[in-house]
């Protein structure tokens, strides 16, 4: 037992101290940075990429999340920190920086005994899986402030895992003492004696210390404000520590699935499926960021009831939406005014084809340079990274349904892939890429030649097309090959 002098020697001072400047210092250094470019708008996006330059695993750690599902939004990748933070914006980066640094100061810690590193690697998922919970539940606000959420949410649990990583004899200690505890209120207690502090008080102490934002500050000193973002990190990190438990009480998480629903104006079953679709980005996102070893601790869905599953694992269903249709072609009319580039073009009109027309995925694909193949270069929707990866399609069949409308170019409509008039077309392999209730297709024109192609279906929710779907889809593609003549002067 610590005597009362040696408890007062320590406590919140003293460990944010040693953290700070012994322990995790290069965190320390590197969040510091981040967060003083941050209020420097004219040149933090230059010194951003100095500053994660000469890293060379951050930046790949960066660039593999940038381009991941969760960031990419099917555009095409993104080869530099500088490219990203274009793309993306400099707070996401930012954060997206922090996280990575975060993950690789702990994930990487050495000489701790295998239970403290339990304690650790267990308590990261917890907070990795709150983040995207929190982040999830503001998914109808700005992203700017998503991204804050996020960080917030991750960094919560700062000061218990930073101490749990610098694997010191206090460590070893206070594990085997909390391993001995029958209940939280026990544990916390404990911590107090041997820290001289608690661990949300240690949290505070490196947020202020580090210039840590005002959300998460706010999140620890005022846990209870009624604030969409305070209130989402809050729910978000009590619904996970109950997730992660072996067995948690269901009267006690059904209690805060339905706050969060509450807050969210949804019903409690319609949250679940949220949350599970939640949990697999969140596995996703892990191993984009080189934190597989998180995976198999992130807290367990399957509480949320198993007979969910099927009505969670269901694909979300665009219905047409004839306003964000008009949006869109505006967009586009507006491209073809002031000569926009391609990228932008395409995805301007595969945003208006997915929620304007209601499809369930839609892409471009190129033609290679020896125009036998099409590749996929911008995929939305279900299943765009796989679409992305294997939707490569030859153009070396006898009938080639492709080939003709690169030959006509006309776009089809593919209302019946069984039917006499499509079923000479549907080999094997384009069975297996296209979908089996009928799909669109129309060409990519530039200066008269065809450089690529449209596509379009419903393979997840199998809903069929009807002819003025196929008309609203041929709309968007000729008003895209327009943008694209006037940005080639033609």
């Amino acid at each position: 037992m610590q005597t009362q002098s040696q408890v007062k020697s320590k406590g919140v001072d003293y460990w944010t101290k040693r953290i700070s400047d012994q322990e995790m210092p290069a965190l320390c250094s590197t969040v510091k940075t981040l967060e003083k470019l941050a209020k420097d708008d004219v040149s933090s996006l230059g010194l951003l990429g100095k500053s994660v330059m000469h890293d060379n695993a951050l930046t790949s750690r960066i660039l593999r999340v940038a381009n991941s599902a969760t960031y990419s939004k099917g555009q095409s990748q993104v080869t530099t920190v500088s490219r990203a933070t274009v793309v993306l914006g400099f707070d996401t980066i930012r954060n997206i920086c922090i996280t990575a640094k975060l993950l690789s100061s702990l994930l990487e810690s050495e000489g701790l005994s295998e239970p403290v590193y339990q304690r650790l690697i267990k308590l990261m998922a917890r907070a990795f899986q709150a983040a995207m919970l929190a982040k999830m539940m503001l998914r109808d606000h700005d992203e700017e402030l998503q991204e804050e959420v996020f960080i917030a949410s991750l960094l919560y649990h700062l000061g218990e895992s930073a101490f749990w990583s610098i694997g010191s004899e206090e460590a070893i200690a206070l594990d085997a003492s909390m391993e001995s505890c029958t209940d939280s209120k026990e544990e916390k207690a404990v911590i107090r004696e041997m820290l001289g502090t608690s661990f949300n008080k240690l949290s505070l102490g490196i947020a202020r210390s580090w210039g840590l934002g005002d959300v998460l500050l706010k999140s620890l000193s005022n846990p209870d404000t009624r604030t969409p973002e305070i209130r989402s990190i809050f729910l978000a990190n009590e619904i996970s520590e109950i997730l992660a438990r072996e067995n948690p009480a269901p009267e006690e998480l059904q209690h805060r699935l339905k706050q969060a629903a509450n807050m969210l104006d949804i019903e409690v079953d319609e949250l679940k499926g949220r949350m599970v679709r939640c949990s697999n980005a969140t596995k996703k996102l892990a191993e984009a960021y080189g934190a597989k070893v998180l995976v198999d601790y992130l807290p367990d869905p399957k509480h949320l009831r198993k007979d969910l599953e099927a009505e969670i694992n269901a694909p979300i269903v665009r219905m047409p939406d004839m306003t964000i249709q008009l949006k869109k072609l505006r967009e586009l009319t507006h491209c073809a005014v002031s000569k926009a580039d391609f990228n932008q073009v395409i995805t301007i009109c595969l945003e208006g084809v997915l929620q304007g027309v209601g499809v369930d995925r839609c892409g471009v694909l190129l033609l290679s340079p020896n125009r036998k193949r099409l590749q996929p270069r911008i995929a939305l929707g279900e299943g765009a990274e796989k679409m992305k990866s294997e939707f490569i399609i030859t153009l070396e069949q006898p009938q080639c349904l492709f080939c003709d409308c690169i030959e006509l170019k006309q776009p089809m409509f593919v209302d019946d892939p069984v039917s006499p008039k499509w079923r000479l077309y549907m080999d094997d392999e384009l069975k297996n890429k296209t979908s089996a209730t009928g799909f669109m297709i129309a060409p990519l024109i530039i200066d008269q030649k065809v450089i690529g192609m449209f596509y379009a279906d419903r393979d997840s929710s199998q809903r069929k097309f009807n002819q003025g779907e196929f008309d609203n889809f041929t709309h968007f593609t000729e008003l895209a090959n327009v943008c694209l003549g006037a940005a080639m002067g033609h």
